[in-house]
């Protein structure tokens, strides 16, 4: 008699059925779990990555096609601007970590620097393997660099793989997350979004790194200061700084805890929901739909489903559509209609301070267009 399915692998089939049996799942890399972290209330997004869900396919079904993403000349860019930083054994990249992040250490030097052989089969054999590599590197007094590691991370009771730039172990164990960008960093500065959003998801491997790490013995301490290679100028020459990702580690690691397991919301759907992209747009609509999604304008740059839960928001007149911070200022009132009659004073509780200031705000417009409030 077969044994009963465990329940990982119950899990796994029901996450494959969403997504539908032919479809291979999505990998959730770093840059959606830093999105998935700084809207952890969407069910709609931890559900769908969890499954391994193509959002952007989803998105054309549906009718709300994404227009985000890399082009195809800044992808090859950056492909070539970091084989140039790796070139020769990675001697420019381990030279730049020694700079800005560990000048009293012994310099690297050609050939006592070690790259070791991360290749294995599947994403669960490379991270066993980087893991595996981690370790001997630790107890190596030696430079290390590991190029293209695989870390797990799990999220949400769901295993995410994660692939980092690079990771360099110090000759004291240490460990350094390092995260290339073709961004130009023009007179020593940098465009400030690009650094935060780069600095979200290095905060995403620091985590991962730290998971693998407590389960050593000792345990290697991981570095907080993560290194930041870009060119120069208008160059094609690497330079690079030490970032502190304190901060984002900190909002990451509870914004990820904070999530809903992908079981619970996967549960709650109706029988056969899935969201296999070549069911009837009808069908794919009430899928969606099924699954609470936690809209903000901010989700434009970072999910492909953005601009259909915006059309959603709208249409029912969602306060999330004006943004986080209108939607924390206004309490309880949750929609456009229920604003409009608290502001006119048809509705809503005086006790409530966002009633107040709403009949306040309406008496004031009244009064500066010369005419009776409503």
């Amino acid at each position: 008699m077969p044994a009963p399915p465990t329940r990982g692998t119950a899990l796994r089939h029901r996450l494959a059925e969403l997504r539908g049996p032919a479809r291979p799942p999505q990998p959730l890399d770093a840059r959606a779990l830093a999105a998935l972290a700084a809207n952890p209330g969407c069910k709609r997004r931890a559900l769908l990555d969890g499954a391994g869900v193509n959002k952007a396919a989803l998105a054309s079904a549906l009718g709300s096609p994404s227009s985000f993403g890399q082009s195809q000349f800044a992808f090859i860019r950056g492909n070539a601007f970091e084989a140039r930083v790796k070139a020769d054994g990675g001697a420019v990249l381990l030279r730049l970590v020694h700079e800005r992040l560990d000048a009293s250490a012994e310099p690297p030097e050609p050939g006592r620097t070690h790259t070791p052989d991360l290749s294995a089969a599947g994403p669960e054999g490379r991270a066993a393997r980087t893991s595996l590599a981690l370790r001997e590197a630790t107890s190596a007094d030696a430079w290390t660099l590991l190029d293209h590691p695989m870390l797990a991370l799990d999220v949400a009771g769901s295993p995410a793989f994660l692939e980092p730039d690079a990771v360099v172990v110090h000759p004291d164990g240490s460990w350094t997350v390092v995260e290339i960008k073709s961004f130009p960093v023009i007179d020593g500065a940098a465009d400030a979004a690009k650094v935060g959003a780069a600095a979200r998801q290095s905060a995403v491997y620091v985590l991962a790194l730290e998971q693998v790490a407590a389960r050593m013995d000792p345990v290697p301490p991981v570095r907080h200061r993560v290194l930041l290679v870009c060119p120069k100028d208008f160059s094609n020459l690497p330079t690079a700084s030490a970032v502190d990702v304190r901060k984002q580690l900190s909002v990451t690691r509870r914004q990820l805890t904070r999530l809903t397991r992908i079981e619970d919301i996967a549960e709650a759907l109706p029988e056969g929901t899935t969201f296999d992209v070549e069911r009837p747009a009808d069908e794919l609509r009430s899928a969606v739909e099924c699954v609470p999604a936690a809209y903000a304008p901010e989700c434009l740059s970072a999910c492909e489903l953005a601009f259909h839960c915006r059309d959603r928001a709208r249409a029912e007149g969602a306060v999330t559509a004006l943004g986080r911070s209108v939607r924390g200022e206004l309490g309880a009132l949750t929609s456009a209609d229920t604003v409009l009659a608290a502001a006119h004073g048809t509705a809503g509780d005086l006790a409530d301070p966002a009633v107040r200031a709403l009949r306040r705000a309406a008496a004031l417009r009244a009064e500066a267009l010369g005419s009776t409030p409503c």
